[in-house]
């Protein structure tokens, strides 16, 4: 028989596997932790020496600078829209050099951000050193590769076509191995750790790790034209080719780029706060809720195309279930401050990432929103999803990067603090203008763009030529690619106090967060 908790012992969000699915609903109510569960704040580690934090140093210091090459591109991008004069020759044109910042913010920036953070919390929470130096390191190198080799790809135009997944066969196979060896290293420390429980956080990141192995595989599956060329044909056509690419691309976002940055909520916003996870038995119902609704989503790309309209509507409905579970995990994240909101006031590090929740709770409901297929009928295709994607990608995705990197650097390089808690609020002030701009612009030209393409004269022709709707979008143009610039700019700030603090505060004093 299971008992609930004893009410002595405080909750701190670790997961006892065998357990997990029987206490969902029965147990819901209780907010304490099991007896003998690891508590975050106090464990002292067996041998804080023996960790592998070089490879960790490595990836932080890529995602630094993925990062501001991703952003570097998106501004280009924006100001490419403003004015398409800036189209410059055919290695810097628009379709070229957009899927270089998707997959550079993606892939590159969030990708060496999630390694970083993963590889970190793992030995952390296990007590262990990683299972593999050498097959960390080679994780490491080998994601570096992947990186140049798709973005060489796109400025050559040798591209596969697929939103998100640009890179033609040889990138996506190089990408499988690194990704194999990336599972094993993380998996095999899990094995091997010394604590018996493994923290809510390590679920979060081997789901993303194991799910997006599988998405990537089977969406990658084509045919090469020769051993030694680069051009290859995928084995889906037609519909089903739709189907699997939005069930990849919208499960990338939902694993890639939602599981495994709540693994780094549930690990940091505890540590920065010094404060246990708010309710243990929440983050389970909110893991497994995600894993299992998250995976049925993605027809909802699809809305008002040739995919069957049951598919659309099992897409919509399960969309719109997300919205429990991912507030689920929202309040989770924001209550964990509880008995500590004094800490909000002075700690911009920690405003990061409440902001970042902040951002998350918004986007997973505009998301399931606009999966709405009356909603959808006026918001597909138009800038308003540009604005969606935007909010959660820097306000959700980046912004809880920035906390976890300004949490990990001071520590990974033996500093009392970072060189400027200052320039760390700056650069949250700079950066959320800036989000601001974008995603509120985008808003306001989409809705527009839906309604100047619906709207009709008396006699029943279309009132507005496309072209006059493009020429509308102009000043909305104008003020995202602001917001991206004063976005960028706080990312170079970031730099700039990262540099500062790696370096040494041999002359100066560094102020703690």
């Amino acid at each position: 028989m299971l008992r609930p908790p004893s009410r002595r012992h405080r909750h701190d969000g670790h997961i006892d596997p065998p357990c997990c699915t029987r206490l969902l609903l029965p147990y819901l109510t209780h907010n304490d932790h099991y007896p003998g569960s690891i508590d975050l704040m106090t464990t002292t580690p067996a041998n804080t020496n023996g960790y592998n934090d070089e490879v960790v140093k490595l990836f932080t210091v890529a995602s630094l600078f993925w990062g501001v090459v991703g952003m570097l591109a998106g501004l280009w991008l924006a100001l490419e829209l403003t004015w398409p004069a800036l189209n410059l020759g055919e290695y810097l044109n628009f379709g070229r050099l957009r899927p270089v910042h998707t997959s550079g913010v993606i892939f590159a920036f969030g990708g060496n951000v999630l390694f970083a953070t993963s590889y970190y919390v793992v030995q952390r929470t296990c007590q262990v050193r990683l299972w593999n130096d050498a097959l960390a390191k080679f994780t490491f190198w080998g994601y570096q590769l992947f990186i140049v080799l798709a973005a060489s790809g796109y400025l050559m135009g040798i591209t596969e076509g697929k939103e998100y997944a640009e890179p033609e066969w040889y990138s996506k196979l190089w990408l499988t191995i690194v990704w194999v060896a990336y599972l094993a290293t993380f998996l095999g420390t899990v094995i091997i750790r010394r604590e018996p429980h493994i923290y809510v956080a390590n679920w979060f990141f081997l789901s993303f790790i194991i799910t997006i192995a599988v998405l990537h595989i089977t969406n990658g599956l084509s045919l090469p034209v020769s051993l030694f060329g680069t051009k290859s044909y995928s084995l889906f056509a037609g519909v089903q080719s739709a189907m699997i690419q939005w069930w990849y691309g919208h499960n990338a976002v939902g694993f890639f780029l939602t599981a495994g940055f709540l693994g780094i909520m549930y690990y940091f916003i505890p540590k920065q706060a010094n404060r246990p996870v708010y309710s243990y038995r929440l983050s389970i119902l909110h893991f497994w809720s995600l894993i299992f609704i998250y995976i049925w989503a993605g027809p909802h790309h699809l809305h008002y195309t040739a995919l069957p309209d049951w598919a659309q509507t099992l897409g919509m409905t399960f969309s719109i279930m997300l919205w429990m579970p991912s507030w689920g995990g929202m309040i989770n994240g924001i209550m964990t401050l509880s008995g500590a909101w004094h800490k909000l006031r002075d700690d911009p590090i920690l405003q990061f990432m409440i902001v970042a929740l902040a951002f998350y709770g918004m986007s997973t409901f505009e998301g399931p929103l606009m999966s709405i297929k009356e909603v959808n009928a006026l918001s597909h295709y138009t800038n308003w999803t540009i604005g969606h994607v935007h909010s959660g990608a820097l306000g959700w995705v980046a912004f809880i990067s920035f906390g976890a990197l300004y949490h990990m650097v001071p520590k990974l390089w033996k500093r009392d603090g970072m060189y400027s808690v200052k320039l760390i609020s700056l650069h949250l002030w700079v950066s959320t203008i800036g989000i601001v701009l974008y995603i509120t612009s985008m808003w306001a030209a989409g809705i527009t763009q839906g309604l100047m393409w619906r709207s009709y004269d008396k006699l029943g022709f279309l009132q507005y030529s496309f072209s006059e709707s493009v020429q509308a979008m102009h000043p909305f143009y104008i003020i995202r690619a602001l917001g991206g610039a004063l976005y960028l700019a706080g990312a170079l700030i970031m730099i700039y106090n990262m540099w500062k603090t790696i370096k040494g505060c041999s002359n100066c004093n560094c102020q703690k967060a």
